[in-house]
């Protein structure tokens, strides 16, 4: 038998985040975050809190329902119902996350959400696919401070299995990134790429 889910309410959603405190912003904003500013700790305790969540629904089996009912509290907002999400999916923070509607998301896949992520409409993600929001300081001195850069993935994507989405990146509509990709710039719409680091193979004819 599933698991039971609490169904939760929109204040039971968004009454433990605090978005307007200045570390949230900074953060989203692509500004350098260090341990050492005010407010840090309330940023982890968010991210633990998510990971807490995500643990519970990649813990058994739950319903297509009750999934919907955790990437609710996830992401800080309803998940499009048309949207099937399937566990385990690993996310380290979600309330910067938008997914559209109609889009397939695998199992094993991670999202590094503090810098933004957007996922358009009829978006196919496969398995073990990675992306990844945040970069550390080049500074050996400073390493463990983090910036954002968000990552977008327009209308009709399909990101194949194992591929990695770097800080940053746009995928246009309708592009196709390969299997074991790992994408360091933007690819342009109807494009198909590939490799480590992805270059364009071919046009896709519309």
């Amino acid at each position: 038998m599933a698991n039971k889910v609490n169904m939760c309410t929109t204040d039971q959603i968004n009454g433990s985040y605090d978005f307007m405190h200045e570390i949230f912003r900074r953060d989203v904003n692509g500004e350098i975050v260090s341990p050492d500013d005010e407010g840090y700790e309330m940023l982890i305790g968010d991210i633990f809190e998510t990971i807490k969540i995500a643990t519970g629904m990649n813990t058994g089996y739950h319903t297509s329902e009750e999934v919907h009912v955790y990437m609710g509290k996830i992401l800080g907002k309803p998940l499009e119902e048309s949207t099937t999400v399937l566990p385990p999916f690993y996310i380290d923070y979600g309330k910067p996350v938008t997914i559209g509607k109609r889009c397939f998301i695998q199992q094993c896949c991670t999202f590094f959400g503090r810098g933004g992520i957007t996922v358009g409409n009829d978006v196919f993600i496969g398995p073990k696919v990675n992306l990844i929001t945040i970069n550390h300081d080049v500074d050996p001195d400073n390493r463990s401070a983090t910036y954002g850069r968000p990552i977008k993935i327009e209308d009709k994507v399909w990101i194949g299995i194992n591929s990695t989405i770097l800080p940053g990146v746009t995928l246009g509509y309708g592009a196709i990134v390969g299997a074991n990709s790992v994408v360091t710039k933007d690819v342009p719409p109807m494009t198909v790429v590939a490799g480590n680091p992805a270059r364009i193979i071919k046009r896709i004819e519309g």
